[in-house]
């Protein structure tokens, strides 16, 4: 699975807006909807964030398991 599907999915999942995951990653709503439609790519420091936010692996954002393992702190 692609990392902006995955990405996009936990958002829907958490029922989170695309203007308030981008307030965490300090992006405005068409920033991160750039993310997501593949017209921006995602930074290794806003990974981590993500990574935090739905407490889940890096792995797993970006396909490397299907396992929503949580992120360890």
């Amino acid at each position: 699975m692609d990392y902006r599907t995955r990405i996009k999915s936990l958002r829907e999942d958490n029922d989170f807006t695309q203007a308030y995951v981008g307030s965490i990653l300090k992006k405005s709503q068409q920033g991160y909807n750039h993310i997501e439609a593949g017209r921006a790519e995602l930074k290794i420091d806003d990974l981590v964030i993500l990574c935090k936010l739905y407490n889940v692996t890096a792995d797993y954002i970006i396909g490397l398991t299907n396992k929503p393992i949580p992120y360890k702190r």
